[in-house]
This record gives structure tokens, C-alpha cells and sequence, in this order.
């Protein structure tokens, strides 16, 4: 039996990825944790940017509830998530992540033998103690040898030492997780002694539970997009498509998809404005990129591959332009560059955002301008 197609417009599609993002409407603070769930992690790339992607969808957060959260109270985690890329986790999920996690491919050249030697090394020197980078590969190395700390493979900024190539593998472990910084340093902790042990899971079953939030959130999508986003082996992503049970077909102005075979209404996208950060995840997992992004991006040198590392207006819940923030402690402006003319409402509600993002990051004073841009990837 061919399955019903069921035909959505696009502004169902935006109105239904907002709601889910609580861009629509903010959920009550006593949900903050609950809501880095439900939009499957905050990417914490930069953590002033994990400030204002969380705040801005819980009512009344700042920086300070984040970091009681998630230092104090230990009910958000911070490790690698999807694509190797670091993220804040409920707690109390962490070992879903984990175990779907061990379903994507290790990025390293590392020899498996020297993997293993360099997690249980970092498992050894973590134990009962928090150390930044510097003191743990010190640690490392007097267990394994001095080849730990050659540089290794070409990353972003150079070449690493080899023993960093483990960090992430051991995070996917369990072995370690973020602790409270030192100064303007990361540290590690052991994660079985940052948080209470939890029930572990079976890859498969944890996988399944990562796809059905996926598409919770910011479905329709395809085997395909779920792969990119997840980092997984396209052929087991489709596999994992038609093993679901509670999909549906969807066709959208011609694109055709899959969602979850549920009935909620989807709230209107018209007339919403909002300012994201870089690496927000409404626009990491935003798709496909050619209805998401417009043609302005491009014909301003950008790539459509850019638009998550970037701060983004969006109108209507798709990108209408970038903006970007500077300022002290004490003081934030903000510069706002659409794509478009702007209306007077439409300005009003982006001036609204602008405060919104200063009371977060607990600026006491802030400016908007509207203009001319440079597009920075990183603050």
C-alpha cells in the first residue's frame, strides 16, 4: 500500500521549526533544561553564543541562570556532540548522546592501539582532579610517552598535538566531560564523577530516539539531511528512516520529505523576527539551504555552508540578513545588516530582539544600528 503524501506549505514548515525552537513563544524558566532537550543540544562553540541561543527561547534567562545550570545545579552538560562539535546536554540525556553517538565514524588518523592508550590515559589523569588542556597533556604524556604531545593531523589553526586527537573519542567514552573553566581556560572532569551514573543504552534504540527528535524539531527532513547533521553513514540513515514507525511522507511546494505522522497544528512564521547567534541550532539544522537561505547571501561573497557559523536576522523564520555584536562587559552594540529594507515594525521588533540579547549576556547599556556589516564567523 503506497502511503498518503501529505502536502504542507513552507509557512507551515517555518511556523512548525519555531514553535518546536520556542522562538514563537519562550518557555517558562523552569523549563531551561528541558528545552536544550528538545532542540536536541546547544551547540557551545562559543559560549556567550550558548548564552543568548538558550535565553533567548526561555523567558527572562540570562547568562547566570546558564551557568548555575550547568556548573552549579549539573542539570546541562557540556561535551561533544554531533559532528564533533561541542554542545550542551540535559544531564539526565547524556547517555542517549553517548550511545547514539557511537554510531558516527572517528575523525582521527590516530592507529587504534594509540586511541585506546591515550583515553585510558586521560581517564587515569582526571581521576578526582580537573585539569585544563596544558596540565592534561602533561598528565597524558607521562603515561604514554612524549609522542603524545607531536603535533598531529591539520586542524583549524595548526597541528595539534596527537594527544588531543583523544579528547573527543574519550568525551563519546564517557570518560570526560567540561567542568568549570580556570580563568579563560577549558578543564576537564571525569564525567562518571561529574554526574550521578545513568542507565546505558543500546546504539540502535538510542539512535531511533535521536532521529524522532530530530524530525520533533526541525522536520521535514530526509535520510539525507539527518546524515549531514548527525554526521552518519547515509545508507544507515535511510535504514533508520524506514524502520521508524511513525513517519509520513510530506511534500512541500515540490520537495518532498519525511515528518512525524502527527496532526499538531502549525502556529503562522509571518511576521517574526528574530536575532540568532553563531551556531544557533535552528540554523545549523535548517533545510534545505536553498529555501532557508536567500540569494542576497551569496551575491554578498557568502556560502551557503557559512550560514550556521554566523550570526543571522531572521524574518519569517528564514535569513534575512546578518548582524554582529561588539562591546564590553558593561556595554553591547549591536549592528544589524538586512538584506532587505526593513519595516518600521519590523525594525521595532529587531530593536526588541537587541535588548532582549543585552539583557542575557547582563550588559547594562546597549545600542542597535541598522547598516553595513562585515560577516565575522567568530567573536
Amino acid at each position: 500500500m503506497i502511503a498518503r503524501v501529505r502536502s504542507l506549505s513552507w509557512d507551515e514548515v517555518w511556523g512548525r521549526r519555531l514553535a518546536r525552537h520556542f522562538l514563537l513563544d519562550p518557555a517558562p524558566p523552569r523549563q531551561l533544561v528541558g528545552v536544550a532537550g528538545a532542540i536536541c543540544g546547544v551547540h557551545a562553540q562559543l559560549m556567550p553564543s550558548a548564552e543568548v541561543a538558550l535565553g533567548l527561547r526561555v523567558a527572562g534567562a540570562t547568562r547566570a541562570d546558564l551557568r548555575a545550570e550547568l556548573w552549579d545545579r549539573r542539570g546541562l552538560v557540556k561535551t561533544y556532540g554531533p559532528r564533533g562539535t561541542l554542545h550542551l546536554f540535559p544531564a539526565g540525556e547524556i547517555q542517549l548522546w553517548l550511545a547514539a553517538l557511537r554510531a558516527a565514524p572517528e575523525r582521527t588518523d590516530l592507529p587504534p592501539s594509540q586511541l585506546d592508550a591515550l583515553v585510558a590515559a586521560i581517564a587515569a589523569a582526571l581521576d578526582g582532579h580537573a585539569l585544563t588542556r596544558d596540565e592534561l597533556g602533561a598528565e597524558v604524556a607521562a603515561r604514554v610517552g612524549p609522542w603524545a604531545l607531536r603535533p598531529g593531523q591539520q586542524a583549524f589553526g595548526g597541528r595539534p598535538a596527537r594527544w588531543t586527537m583523544a579528547i573527543g573519542p574519550a568525551a563519546r567514552a564517557g570518560v570526560l566531560c567540561f567542568g568549570p573553566g580556570q580563568g579563560n581556560k577549558v578543564r576537564y572532569v571525569r564525567l562518571d564523577q561529574w554526574l550521578p551514573a545513568g542507565s546505558t543504552m543500546d546504539t540502535e534504540t538510542a539512535l531511533a530516539e535521536v532521529l524522532r527528535r530530530f524530525l520533533a524539531g526541525y522536520g521535514p527532513a530526509t535520510p539525507r539531511e539527518f546524515a549531514r547533521w548527525f554526521y552518519l553513514d547515509e545508507k544507515r540513515a535511510t535504514r533508520l528512516f524506514e524502520s521508524a514507525g511513525d513517519l509520513e511522507p510530506v511534500d512541500v511546494a515540490g520537495w518532498r520529505a519525511w515528518a512525524l505522522a502527527d496532526r499538531d497544528p502549525a502556529p503562522a512564521a509571518a511576521g517574526t523576527v528574530r536575532l540568532l547567534p553563531h551556531f544557533d541550532s535552528y540554523v545549523v539544522g535548517a533545510h534545505p539551504r536553498q529555501r532557508f537561505i536567500p540569494p542576497e547571501w551569496t551575491a554578498r561573497g557568502l556560502t551557503r555552508g557559512t550560514a550556521s557559523t554566523l550570526p543571522v536576522l531572521l524574518l519569517d523564520g528564514v535569513v534575512a540578513g546578518i548582524w554582529q555584536r561588539r562591546g564590553t562587559a558593561s556595554r553591547l552594540d549591536i549592528t544589524v545588516d538586512p538584506f532587505t529594507p526593513l519595516t518600521a515594525g519590523q525594525r521595532d521588533r529587531v530593536a526588541a530582539e537587541a535588548a532582549r540579547i543585552a539583557t542575557i549576556l547582563e550588559a547594562r547599556t546597549h545600542t542597535v544600528h541598522f547598516g553595513p556589516t562585515a560577516a565575522r564567523p567568530h567573536l
